[in-house]
């Protein structure tokens, strides 16, 4: 299982990577193992503000549909696109081609992230 050192995750299966202003969202590798092949992605509007915790989309995969969980305030200022069209992106590249969404000027992390280790445990 690839859990990489230098994000943060959540409880939800969720991780997040920030750069100076910028924190961008995915799913983990785990969670995408657990729900097998993905055929939709479900992706939020551009330029719409949310609160930690809050669903901002959908995957579907063969198996079940799961909630994308947003684990930080803030505005959504871009999605990965290529995800409607090669949403089986998330399955093969989770942590690089696969992000769901960027947010900027965010206003407050989720305090419950977690540690790749604490994540690790976790799972």
């Amino acid at each position: 299982m690839n859990i990489p050192e230098d994000l943060l995750y959540t409880k939800d299966h969720e991780w997040v990577q920030i750069d100076n202003d910028i924190a961008i969202v995915g799913i983990t590798d785990y969670a995408q193992s657990e729900l097998g092949d993905i055929i939709f992605v479900e992706l939020p509007d551009e330029n719409t503000s949310f609160n930690s915790g809050d669903s901002v989309g959908a995957i579907e995969a063969v198996k079940t549909v799961a909630d994308i969980f947003i684990p930080l305030s803030g505005k959504i200022t871009e999605v990965n696109r290529n995800l409607e069209v090669m949403p089986e992106t998330i399955n093969k590249d989770p942590y690089k081609s696969g992000w769901i969404l960027k947010v900027r000027n965010f206003t407050k992390l989720d305090s419950e992230l977690l540690s790749a280790s604490e994540y690790k445990i976790l799972i």
